[in-house]
């Protein structure tokens, strides 16, 4: 006998799948129910927390005072000295200072030191260049004393050919004395360039003239003078 169903409406054929959808369709409801939760009320009705700009907030510390410090050590008891009353006391004679008109009376002169050397800066009336008398006032005569000065090492300074020709030059200073008698004495050299030009500028300086002396008080003293020569090449 022939049957009549085909393959295609054999509904044996489709049972693993509707039992694929089935399986699958039981485990999203397990999952659905088991996540849903219920509430007796809503989150909304769990209140508000207000705040107050005007509440002062109160600061809690655990810290604890510090102890209070050591009372201050007992004062040591006083010593009482119990002083002898047999004490010898010394007497002091004294001399009389009233003098008597047979008495003589010895006069000490204060002698300034022979080596004292006073710069020019601190002296009362400083030493004079030869034809500079006629100046009426003091800085006038320094004044001429320090051009008279330069044109004497103008005139007499003679550049070493040596210096000359191996190019040497650049500014001297020479420290000199004037004597209490008006003479140049003690000339050295304060800061030199070469000994070349350095012999020169001492060279020159022993011949300045004799001057009229500074003065301390009105005596005459030793003075101590620097001076610039500046040796350049032309």
């Amino acid at each position: 006998m022939k049957t009549r169903k085909t393959t295609k409406a054999d509904a044996e054929n489709k049972k693993s799948l509707f039992l694929l959808i089935g399986l699958t369709a039981s485990l999203a409801m397990t999952l659905f129910f088991l996540e849903l939760k219920s509430y007796e009320s809503g989150p909304g009705d769990l209140g508000k927390m207000s705040y107050d700009d005007e509440d002062e907030i109160a600061i809690i510390t655990n810290r604890t005072p510090p102890p209070p410090p050591p009372p201050p050590p007992p004062a040591p008891p006083e010593v009482i000295q119990i002083v002898e009353d047999d004490l010898e006391i010394e007497e002091v004679e004294f001399e009389s200072t009233e003098t008597d008109e047979r008495d003589i009376i010895e006069i000490v002169e204060v002698v300034e030191e022979e080596d004292e050397i006073f710069n020019f800066a601190v002296v009362e009336n400083k030493p004079i260049y030869p034809g500079c008398e006629k100046m009426a006032t003091e800085d006038e005569r320094f004044m001429c004393f320090n051009q008279n000065i330069m044109k004497h090492i103008g005139k007499e300074f003679d550049f070493p050919e040596l210096a000359r020709q191996m190019g040497i030059q650049g500014k001297v200073y020479v420290n000199f004395v004037i004597e209490k008698n008006g003479k140049v004495s003690n000339v050295t050299i304060a800061r030199g360039v070469d000994k070349l030009i350095d012999d020169e500028a001492i060279r020159v300086i022993k011949l300045l003239p004799k001057f009229t002396p500074a003065k301390q008080r009105g005596k005459p003293v030793r003075m101590q003078y620097t001076v610039p020569i500046n040796a350049r090449l032309q």
